[in-house]
């Protein structure tokens, strides 16, 4: 089953040409998406008590190439944060916007990119997945882009793919200094790498997964990325979602290289939270919404890489929850971007003004999404930054207090944000002696929340609220893999 639900999106893809009436394609991708995510919570819910199989064939037997792949743990959970939002934005696409029939296919093929990626068990075939996902995210980018897009695009192409050429050397270097029969997880743990060559094929592996967390200073592609992508924030959805190097440094790179790890722990927290704190700043003064997304989303993967370079079981497990929650409020977030771009806020300006009073459920359910990016107690957000800090705080209290101070800056840059838009008066607008508001700005909407925006906000918040109270079943799922990580890298202190 496994199989089918890494490659039925890449199927519906493939046939989604096929069709020429624009109804029945998007039939057919809301269809794929959502059997999808039905397939991934049948896997789930038939793993409780079981656990998960480890499916291995071999592929390419004289390079020692394997096709293994799973469905547990850490892996799990991503997945289906993956193609919960994937339905969610197919949805929003199929019906917003207008030319979706290149986006609905390149989101499919993303979808499976980003699967692969998640149950991939072979470092070569990680690779692969890793790189392909890139190709649908860089056509989304070129063909539904603003007018700089092709400056965005390369910067982040560039970004990219010199990461991932240091990744790939060391990947050689891992079996040819490791001595492993295969690129299976379970072989190269069972043949450590040399201590005298750790380091460098550490380095190899931390810079191609510093660009995709990202992390200060491998940042500078993603605020552009995120600008000029279209209006409709489906793009942004399975860009952050596509933020898998928080997962990268959890699956392969700490437990490859244990003893590098330990040497880098304290300059890589600093970065970590240097990161956190450096990006709330920069966002306080954005006045472009996806701008200030954009390095609200660096502030929390610098909160991952803090979780994750701390070496901890608690922080680490926090890192992951983070990760994968942040691509559930920071995705909707982009797309109730979209849904402002409908109500005459075209440019995505903080300083709109006005909102709450046309679409006063439409700016509450925003205002839930907000809440949990700044952490707020009782929404999933708070899980992963309070674990974090709690298992930092062991290792460096200096350092976790100062990526404490990013939660702070959060709420100012994002209520602040959020007052200018929401509350505060638009441009033109009057108000009088009762109360009543007028408007001479004749492309702003008088419209609340309507049902296809009912249909993607609404599943995103109640996610956020059940999994803020009550985290258990997420927990279960990272808590054994980080367990077994820190017992490996710290021999269970």
């Amino acid at each position: 089953m496994i199989h089918l639900f890494i490659f039925l999106p890449l199927i519906a893809a493939i046939l989604l040409p096929l069709f020429r009436d624009r109804a029945i394609k998007r039939l057919v991708a809301v269809l794929s998406a959502a059997l999808t995510l039905g397939l991934g919570i049948g896997m789930a819910l038939g793993n409780v008590g079981n656990g998960a199989s480890l499916e291995t064939y071999s592929w390419i037997p004289q390079l020692g190439i394997t096709y293994s792949v799973t469905f547990e743990g850490v892996s799990a959970l991503l997945s289906l944060v993956t193609v919960f939002m994937t339905l969610l934005a197919i949805i929003y696409a199929g019906w917003r916007v207008e030319r979706n029939s290149a986006m609905l296919v390149l989101t499919l093929m993303m979808e499976t990119g980003l699967l692969g990626i998640f149950a991939a068990r072979d470092l070569v075939l990680f690779y692969i997945f890793f790189e392909a996902t890139l190709i649908p995210s860089l056509l989304l980018l070129s063909v539904y882009g603003k007018e700089k897009r092709l400056e965005a695009l390369t910067k982040f192409a560039i970004y990219t793919i010199v990461g991932s050429l240091f990744l790939l050397l060391a990947i050689i270097g891992v079996k040819v200094y490791g001595g492993s029969p295969t690129f299976a997880l379970e072989e190269l743990l069972k043949h450590p790498i040399p201590s005298n060559v750790q380091m460098i094929l550490f380095l190899g592996f931390l810079a191609a997964f510093a660009v995709k967390l990202p992390i200060f200073p491998l940042h500078g592609w993603l605020a552009d990325f995120h600008e000029q992508n279209d209006d409709s924030g489906v793009a942004d959805v399975m860009g952050t979602l596509y933020k898998v190097g928080g997962y990268g440094l959890f699956i392969w790179t700490l437990p490859l290289f244990p003893e590098a790890a330990k040497t880098l722990q304290l300059p890589l927290m600093a970065f970590g939270a240097f990161t956190a704190i450096y990006a709330a700043w920069i966002a306080f003064n954005q006045t472009h919404w996806k701008r200030l997304l954009a390095y609200a989303g660096l502030s929390h993967m610098g909160m991952v890489a803090l979780g994750m370079f701390s070496l901890n079981a608690t922080a680490a497990t926090g890192a992951m929850y983070l990760l994968a929650f942040q691509g559930v409020y920071m995705g909707a977030l982009f797309l109730g971007l979209g849904m402002l771009a409908t109500r005459g806020n075209a440019t995505h300006t903080v300083n709109q003004g006005g909102v709450m009073d046309s679409a006063p459920i439409f700016s509450g359910l925003t205002m839930v999404l907000w809440l949990a990016a700044i952490g707020v107690p009782g929404l999933a957000g708070f899980v992963g930054e309070f674990s974090i800090l709690f298992g930092s705080y062991q290792v460096s209290p200096w350092i976790s207090f100062t990526a404490g101070l990013a939660t702070i800056a959060a709420s100012a840059y994002a209520l602040t944000a959020y007052q200018r838009t929401f509350w505060e008066n638009s441009p033109g607008r009057t108000v009088d002696i009762h109360g009543h508001a007028s408007s001479d700005s004749p492309e702003v909407i008088q419209d609340d929340i309507k049902p296809l925006e009912w249909a993607v906000l609404l599943p995103s918040v109640a996610v956020l609220i059940v999994f803020g109270v009550y985290s258990s079943p997420a927990l279960a799922l990272i808590q054994p893999s980080s367990d077994a990580l820190i017992k490996l890298l710290v021999g269970g202190q």
